[in-house]
């Protein structure tokens, strides 16, 4: 049926739909029923085609988060939920999982991928493919391959030897297109061993050739920059649109025989496949399935990856809670549920912890101190303070302006933290480019004419404190605020760099003080020279403005909040990293916690023995004052209702079932594998197949807490381990492990069984996971617990999957270091 299709397409059509029609959407065909199809970023929520405050989007816990439960049917109900939201927003694929691994923890985007283990990877991307397509979804995951770091990303030349490649990094994407059937997957900007991902032979083989993936290779959003290169690689679908390296000039490369047209056949029958399978060929058709609401799943989600790293007795608390609380720490009260970049959305509310455990705890007497100040922008000013001065309603008006000062759009917005993702105006572009893209349909007036060259939001702010602050504006290009007509602040924040990444998801910023007297509004006016932002790859906008937290005296501040402490009977401290620390576009610079919460934390703790501290980061930071507290939680990302879950575990309502999915180290000096900067333009994947806890047991460093730890609210003894006497080479391995739990509660485990290989020619890991499985035991109960190692676990590279005949230890235990139980297997 595809091939008569594509057979009713002359060449120019045929190479039409192999680019974007828009920023996120495909092109249709009417003659062959095709429809376009709608692509949504991922992967912690679905944001549709907009990406706009007034059409919000669940905000799931990030992808860390999600790793830490080590659930693989947890992961599919995660992905049967985001496909419920994508159907709801029209959306035919969800750009995720991402599953590159943590390879170094100053990683930018750490947050969005699942771990630094390829088996947790592979397996959690299983589930989640499998839970969206379950429903008639795409999943997409990405971004294939060895794209760990963000420095330099679109140009980076990843050195790997083909058996570091096929064991570690490609052995994720294997497991989502083999088990998990993945429709599509994306190709990364960076390079491996010289070529281009979207011009590299691995999209050929081993992704079609030996996997047999049989759907579209869709590229990252403007990373292809070839035309017959690309196209003869196994790139399929060019995004975004409707420009682009192919159209016109692919047609002439067929024509004149430089590119066979068989392999433009090839790509569209891949095209019409995906679209059969989303339900935008021929016939509208409905999921046969319909995928569960979310419910509480975004609450039940954030406890589930929570993880206990230390409790010193403290945890949980009784049911009614302490009698009084102090909750420091600013990140309590603007805390981060996601990361920045393209994983990001608009949640319709957030819950904070300090409104979470004021919900849950109406009689416990709680007062807040900041403490330190970790924001490093302004914080978008509440929607109660604004009004529109068009419509009088609650918000802002947004609009763009020509040369002459003609309104060329304009938009009622309801929020002070605005992004045009692929939809603002082009300077010097076509006119009308507004209208054309996210602005068509939503704006209050589109122009036909002169191109936008100027934004300029305004809104009458109604301040709620009075006395000296700091308005400010972040966003690359020149700025301009006015406060009543009077120019407030002069922002130059241009940036010849700055193009899809940082300056867009984690932009500049500057301030400068105002005096607001409260209950007196003023009309703010932020004039904004869209010609001054850098060339970049599109025509997206991003800018925010708000009051910029400062604090006149921080040593007051952190004084204050340890006398707070003092007085409380338990003290919570949330601590976290920052938008610019962690986000798409940039790699950290430092594992610290930026500003002065180690000060705080250790103040805190000085005043209060029975300190909590919860941490609000993605990816690992180091905690010098580990010992010196009572407990600490590791909350990640954890979606929009941070607050209501971290109740529910500090009070003991859901237990804190994570396990690190990653490697956390006291030191950044102990960090086996730490830089992500190319040197010379490559960046050489030296450490081999030793990443992560294996490089970590390479080395033999000991870090702050490893691979798997986590400790729940029960214990646990692992009492018997079942192995075989032998094994078949390419057969699987059955594990069987006996454990008890030995608390007074029901609680959760994950039973991690790892190999060694105590004789060996092959350049092995010292130990490496080979499977796990979670089990949930009443208090005094033992269970049976039936670990499945696939038969790759044994296996090595070799120029093909090859068996080292020989003895092979099997450990049994909690963590990567935690093995109460060892077995011998011979393989065969």
């Amino acid at each position: 049926m595809l091939d008569a299709l594509v057979a009713e397409l002359d060449l120019e059509q045929k190479v039409r739909l192999l680019t974007g029609g828009t920023f996120w959407g495909t092109h249709a065909e009417p003659s062959v029923g095709l429809r376009s199809m709608l692509m949504s970023d991922g992967p912690s929520g679905v944001r549709g085609e907009h990406w706009d405050e007034r059409d919000p989007s669940l905000n799931l816990p990030s992808a860390s988060a999600m790793a830490a439960t080590w659930d693989v049917a947890f992961a599919e109900r995660y992905g049967a939920v985001l496909a419920a939201q994508a159907r709801a927003k029209g959306v035919h694929a969800v750009l995720g999982p991402t599953i590159n691994l943590h390879r170094s923890p100053l990683g930018g985007r750490h947050f969005e991928c699942f771990s630094e283990d390829p088996l947790l990877s592979g397996a959690l991307a299983v589930g989640f493919v499998r839970g969206v397509q379950r429903h008639g979804v795409a999943a997409v995951p990405k971004h294939f391959v060895a794209n760990e770091s963000e420095t330099d990303r679109y140009t980076a030349d990843v050195r790997a030897d083909e058996r570091t490649l096929r064991e570690v990094y490609l052995a994720p994407f294997e497991m989502a297109v083999r088990e998990g059937g993945a429709w599509a997957v994306m190709s990364a900007y960076n390079s491996v061993n010289g070529a281009t991902m979207s011009e590299n032979d691995l999209l050929r083989d081993p992704l079609s050739a030996e996997w047999g993936f049989a759907g579209p290779v869709v590229s990252d959003w403007t990373a292809v920059h070839s035309t017959e290169a690309s196209a003869l690689a196994g790139q399929d679908l060019v995004m975004p649109g409707p420009d682009g390296p192919w159209g016109a000039a692919l047609v002439e490369a067929v024509r004149a025989g430089r590119v066979p047209e068989a392999v433009i056949d090839e790509k569209v029958r891949r095209i019409l496949w995906l679209a059969a399978k989303v339900g935008a060929l021929g016939e509208e058709t409905v999921a046969p399935t319909t995928p569960p609401p979310d419910g509480g799943f975004a609450r039940e989600a954030a406890a589930a990856g929570m993880v206990l790293v230390r409790n010193r007795d403290e945890l949980p608390w009784p049911s009614a809670g302490p009698r009084s609380i102090a909750v420091i720490g600013q990140a309590a009260e603007v805390a981060r549920t996601q990361g920045g970049g393209s994983a990001r959305v608009v949640p319709l509310a957030l819950v904070p912890p300090l409104q979470g455990l004021r919900e849950a705890l109406p009689a416990t007497e709680i007062r807040y101190e900041g403490g330190a100040v970790i924001t490093d922008g302004p914080l978008p000013l509440p929607l109660h303070t604004l009004t529109n001065p068009v419509t009088g309603e609650p918000g802002v008006r947004a609009r763009f302006l020509d040369a002459d000062g003609n309104e060329v759009a304009a938009e009622d917005r309801l929020s002070t933290d605005l992004l045009w993702f692929g939809g603002g105006p082009e300077p010097g572009g076509r006119s009308g480019s507004v209208g054309r893209d996210e602005l068509a349909g939503r704006s209050g007036s589109v122009g036909r004419g002169k191109p936008a060259v100027t934004l300029e939001l305004s809104t009458r702010y109604r301040p709620e404190t009075t006395g000296r602050t700091h308005i400010g504006v972040a966003s690359v290009g020149r700025s301009t605020v006015f406060v009543d007509d009077a120019v407030a602040l002069e922002a130059d924040l241009t940036d010849p760099d700055a193009i899809l990444g940082a300056g867009l998801f984690a932009p500049p910023s500057t301030s400068a003080p105002v005096h607001l007297t409260a209950d007196r509004p003023v009309l703010l006016r932020v004039v904004h020279d869209l010609t001054s932002r850098a060339g970049g790859r599109t025509s997206s906008v991003s800018l925010s403005f708000g009051l910029e937290v400062r604090a006149d005296d921080e040593d007051a501040e952190i004084a204050r909040a340890a006398e707070a402490a003092r007085t409380a009977e338990v003290a919570v401290v949330v601590v976290g990293t920052t938008a610019r620390v962690e986000s798409e576009g940039v790699d950290r610079t430092s594992l610290a916690l930026p500003g002065r919460q180690d000060e705080l934390v250790r103040a805190v703790a000085a005043a209060n023995p029975r300190t909590v501290v919860v941490v609000n980061a993605g990816a690992p930071v180091l905690m010098p004052w580990r010992d010196e507290v009572a407990a600490i939680l590791l909350t990640w990302f954890p979606g929009q209702d941070f607050g209501h879950a971290l109740a529910d575990v500090l009070l003991g309502v859901a237990e804190p079932g994570g396990r690190l999915p990653t490697t956390w180290p006291a030191d950044e000096a102990d960090v086996p594998v730490l830089s992500t900067r190319p040197v010379d333009g490559a960046l050489d994947y030296a450490e081999g197949v030793h990443v992560g806890h294996r490089g970590w047991l390479r080395a033999g460093r000991e870090p702050a807490y490893p691979f798997g730890h986590g400790l729940g609210y029960t214990t646990w003894r692992f009492d018997d381990l079942v192995v075989p006497e032998s094994v078949d080479a390419g057969g699987p391995l059955p594990v069987t492990v006996r454990v008890t739990n030995t608390g007074a509660r029901t609680g959760r485990q994950v039973v991690q069984v790892y190999l060694s290989r105590p004789e060996t020619e092959i350049d092995r890991p010292v130990r490496w996971l080979a499977g796990f499985a979670v089990v949930r035991a009443e208090a005094g109960e033992t269970v049976e617990v039936n670990v499945e190692v696939g038969a790759r676990a044994l296996a090595h590279w070799d120029g093909a999957w090859r068996y080292e005949p020989g003895a092979f230890l099997v450990h049994a235990g909690a963590s990567s270091t935690d093995l109460p139980l060892t077995g011998k297997v011979e393989a065969k």
